[in-house]
């Protein structure tokens, strides 16, 4: 096999070594779909264009980011077919992820505000909490009883 486009090919540990992930990694994006499968040398061996370094990086850097591997594959697609043209999707999928964790973050400060409270009424107990109507933590109220309860009078 001969040279890659931008350097010499690569191995599959020194791909991985280069990105900073373990050759589980790479073989799980393999399967995943985030990477194509190399093609191999006359040994067997996966060999690599330089480039899957850096495709290696994005996509632990968006993981990174709170990206899941599905939206990752979407970003890698995208890109990988719109080399980063005006349309690339890149900037929709970064806002939509933003809201996102903006979404997350206000959930959290409810969380965090609620367990102060908690903290603040002396809240020690979850079944004496669950019964004081002064607990701040969200107990359910009572329980509607199920559609189809059985009768007893049948």
């Amino acid at each position: 096999m001969g040279r890659a486009v931008n350097g010499e090919w690569l191995r599959t540990g020194e791909v991985a070594a280069a990105a900073g992930v373990n050759a589980q990694t790479l073989r799980y994006y393999h399967r995943r779909g985030l990477l194509r499968e190399p093609p191999r040398s006359d040994g067997g061996h996966r060999l690599y264009p330089p480039r899957t370094v850096t495709v290696l990086r994005m996509i632990k850097a968006a993981q990174r980011l709170g990206f899941t591997l599905e939206e990752v594959a979407d970003l890698v697609e995208a890109t990988a077919h719109r080399r980063g043209g005006p349309d690339g999707g890149l900037r929709v999928r970064v806002e939509a992820k933003l809201d996102e964790v903006e979404r997350r973050i206000a959930d959290l400060r409810t969380v965090r505000e609620t367990l102060v409270r908690a903290v603040d009424a002396g809240c020690e107990d979850l079944e004496a909490c669950a019964v004081n109507p002064g607990c701040p933590l969200p107990f359910p109220g009572p329980a509607d009883p199920p559609p189809f309860a059985a009768r007893r009078d049948v």
